[in-house]
């Protein structure tokens, strides 16, 4: 790619508010994970229910993403970001005055910062309508960036927890969250390129064309492995290495660090040899790690290396797959964002809560992290077989600028 190319089209400033407005949503989205063990604790909560009380707003946030990407197209990406930013500072904002006192009431608050995760239907279309085909994985890659987020909460959460209590973390996240809200206002503009506004019928017709589902489920394998694992890491540490709340989220942070930074190298890379290689790779490398790390490994630091390279895979992968959704869907990208977006929270919720369930019901995580690692596989079967089809249809050389 030529970085001068890319730094003289799109628009600089919109590409920045996206990032930091992904960035500052994922990290509320899953911050019931990094203070999981905390909650788990003062409220009394089994395996399985701090499984849950995890996955719920990954689950929510999977939902509200198809209603965030019919909004993006109806009332522009701009609105809706400021619309979804409003919602979930209104949600910490009241959860750090009144308090948590249940299970039942994480899980309402989990509903709440699943409007966080929906940030994806917003922050992706915001950056991609600003650039053109041989840019879109470099552009989406940084915007979706914002995965780092979850490693911020993972840092940061459990240690200000330990110092003023998990509630009043969520008073704390309201400050970098109205920052950015206030930088986002200024800087962030729609693109002049937004297609009109179409009936709800009308998105859902994407859903006959089978290459859609096929994007979905390549996405809830390399996202779901990403988010559920950013949402569990620091309760496994806790539970299967005895590090306390503050150190089992360093070791999360550093997982997630790992994938989220390397998004846009994925796209970058994806933009160079083609989606489809580089997602294979990817498949392979991040089912084997699950595969290892499914028997237990020996010491927190062994796990925690092996974790590293799962996320650096999985979130490459997260790259590479929205380098090659732009090619197939680009007048479709605001439907298409939610759909594939919903997926992956899909994917994200099921290893949250089959690891919660597999812990609590074997005593063990292993079942949880081998049927994943199966699934990469079959993600990895799945594109093989769609690859001859894609490079000889949509992907041609004479249809797009970009390699696929």
């Amino acid at each position: 790619m030529d970085k001068k190319s890319f730094m003289q089209v799109g628009h600089p400033p919109t590409l920045l508010a996206s990032f930091l407005y992904f960035d500052l949503a994922f990290m509320v989205w899953v911050i019931l994970g990094p203070l999981g063990v905390q909650i788990g604790k003062d409220l009394g909560l089994s395996p399985a229910e701090k499984g849950f009380m995890v996955a719920t707003p990954v689950l929510a946030g999977a939902v509200l993403r198809i209603v965030m990407g019919l909004m993006v197209d109806h009332l522009k990406p701009k609105l809706t970001g400021a619309i979804g930013q409003v919602i979930v500072m209104l949600a910490l904002a009241y959860a750090w005055k009144f308090g948590i006192h249940s299970y039942q009431e994480t899980l309402i608050m989990g509903l709440f910062l699943g409007v966080a995760g929906a940030s994806f239907a917003v922050a992706l279309p915001l950056a991609s309508r600003w650039y053109p085909p041989e840019h879109q994985g470099t552009a989406l890659g940084i915007a979706g960036a914002g995965n780092s987020g979850t490693a911020l909460a993972a840092l940061f959460a459990p240690g200000l927890a330990t110092a003023y209590g998990w509630t009043n973390v969520f008073g704390l996240a309201l400050i970098p969250l109205a920052i950015v809200f206030v930088f986002y206002l200024i800087a962030a503009k729609d693109a002049p390129e937004c297609p009109p506004p179409k009936s709800f019928a009308e998105y859902f017709k994407v859903l006959k064309d089978k290459d859609a589902w096929w994007f979905m489920f390549f996405y809830s394998v390399t996202f779901g492995g990403f988010v559920g694992l950013a949402s569990s890491l620091t309760i496994y540490f806790n539970t299967q290495y005895g590090l306390d709340a503050k150190v089992a989220g360093y070791f999360t942070a550093a997982c997630v660090f790992a994938g989220s930074l390397v998004r846009p190298i994925g796209g970058n890379v994806a933009d160079r040899i083609g989606g489809i290689k580089s997602l294979s790779v990817m498949y392979v490398v991040a089912g084997a790690a699950l595969a290892l790390v499914s028997v237990g490994l020996p010491s927190a630091m062994l796990a925690l290396g092996v974790f590293v390279v799962a996320m650096l895979a999985l979130g490459m992968g997260n790259g590479a797959v929205f380098q090659l959704v732009p090619q197939r869907f680009r007048r479709e990208i605001g439907v298409m964002t939610g759909l594939v977006g919903m997926a992956g929270g899909v994917g994200g919720f099921y290893l949250a809560s089959s690891l919660g369930l597999s812990r609590q019901f074997t005593g063990s995580y292993q079942s949880g992290f081998i049927v994943f690692a199966g699934l990469a596989f079959l993600a990895l079967a799945g594109l093989t077989g769609v690859k001859t089809r894609w490079r000889t249809t949509w992907g041609a050389a004479h249809l797009t600028a970009a390699k696929i």
